[in-house]
């Protein structure tokens, strides 16, 4: 799935869009995959709740900051996008099951844009766990 963003940090629900790719692999029980092969994004599971969006963010922000003299700035200027990914991770592994993700009530699926605005590819892998051949 490819999609574009429109801010340096932005956070971005595709939950509609994986659950879709879900549906759509006619697969019953198993297990599906979001990643991202990109180093200055990341895919988190939390609620959509605009306060908690924004909080999220701010943490981010704190622990580590945009402004602070980090050696990778020297080559590229984006090196705080590149620590919080690695804090955040790139992927994320959910069970479907009876054809859907199964997500708890409050949670929604996120990419998070660390380094926009650019176009970005998302992975979605569903994997079966019907092994009756």
């Amino acid at each position: 799935m490819q999609l574009s963003t429109s801010k340096r940090v932005e956070i971005v629900d595709i939950t509609d869009k994986v659950f879709g790719v879900v549906r759509s692999s006619n697969i019953d029980e198993g297990m599906c995959t979001i990643s991202t092969s990109h180093t200055t994004c990341a895919i988190i599971v939390n609620e959509h709740e605009s306060g908690l969006v924004s909080d999220i963010m701010e943490l981010l922000e704190k622990l580590v900051p945009s402004n602070a003299d980090y050696y990778h700035d020297r080559v590229d200027n984006n090196a705080d996008a590149h620590l919080r990914a690695v804090l955040l991770g790139n992927s994320e592994t959910m069970p479907v099951r009876k054809g859907n993700i199964e997500l708890g009530t409050w949670q929604s699926i996120f990419f998070v844009e660390l380094d926009g605005p650019r176009k970005r590819n998302v992975d979605i892998v569903v994997s079966s766990s019907d092994f009756r051949g």
